[in-house]
């Protein structure tokens, strides 16, 4: 999550990229990990690191089940 990660896996929507970075911050906040201030991650641990992202996936996961399955009753 260092600030040249963004190179390496660009945004499908680039647009998004202000919104995930604040989502970030807050998984972060959820799992009690203390955050950068600097907005530079490369300080942390890799297992911190790992547990936001991680955190983030698991999430996003969710977040598209949900809408599978409403976009399912809504279709039926």
């Amino acid at each position: 999550m260092a600030q040249g990660s963004a190179t390496k896996n660009p945004l499908v929507v680039s647009q998004a990229k202000a919104a995930m970075n604040k989502w970030k911050y807050e998984v972060a906040n959820e799992l009690g990990i203390q955050p950068p201030a600097d907005g530079y991650w490369g300080n942390l641990t890799s297992r911190d690191c790992g547990a936001v992202g991680g955190h983030m996936v698991r999430k996003m996961i969710e977040m598209a089940e949900a809408s599978i399955a409403n976009a399912n009753q809504t279709n039926r």
